[in-house]
């Protein structure tokens, strides 16, 4: 009766064992990091600021585009965040002590990428630097403005090519001579 029991208890750890066993060399899903957004985050610049949800929604040449995302100053000093895309000026934001500032809000407007050569579905390489640190180079997603959410950060201007809107060509009926009256 007795070794019934050690076998069943024996029996039992290895079943619990087995069925637990994975959960022991599997990464857990839960604890990878990962954007649960459309955007990036980049928070390896070195320097005391983060951004957050970074992406760029552009027109449909991909000529222009908006920046849009937050940066994080979790600081008790002001700093400044130079932002750089190959072949344009870089944009240079300095953010408050404590405090974010939100790209493409009610609040703050997205900032603007004139010559940005990259097509909504592709990533723009740019390189984000605050602080003394060297910064962090990072592929930042193109969008466009289909979803709705994104339809009002769309650019416009000069500076992106105008959709041409089709004219109505008058047909000989439009065009013909009325009927006389008698």
């Amino acid at each position: 009766m007795k070794s019934r029991l050690v076998a069943s208890a024996a029996l039992s750890a290895l079943v619990l064992l087995g069925a637990t066993g994975c959960t022991f060399i599997t990464p857990q899903s839960t604890k990878i990091e990962y954007s649960a957004s459309d955007g990036v985050n980049i928070s390896d610049t070195d320097g005391p600021l983060d951004v957050r949800n970074a992406f760029v929604v552009a027109n449909d040449e991909g000529t222009v585009g908006n920046f849009v995302g937050a940066v994080v100053n979790p600081t008790s000093d002001k700093a400044t965040l130079t932002i750089t895309v190959a072949g344009i000026d870089p944009f240079t934001v300095t953010v408050p002590a404590g405090k974010t500032i939100s790209f493409g809000t009610e609040d703050e407007a997205p900032l603007r990428i004139v010559g940005l050569d990259s097509k909504p579905g592709s990533t723009v390489e740019m390189h984000f630097q605050s602080g003394d640190g060297a910064g962090a180079k990072t592929q930042v997603p193109v969008l466009d403005g289909r979803l709705p959410y994104y339809s009002e950060l769309v650019p416009d201007g000069a500076e992106s090519t105008p959709t041409p809107t089709p004219t109505p060509t008058p047909t000989p009926s439009d065009t013909a001579a009325p009927a006389p009256e008698e």
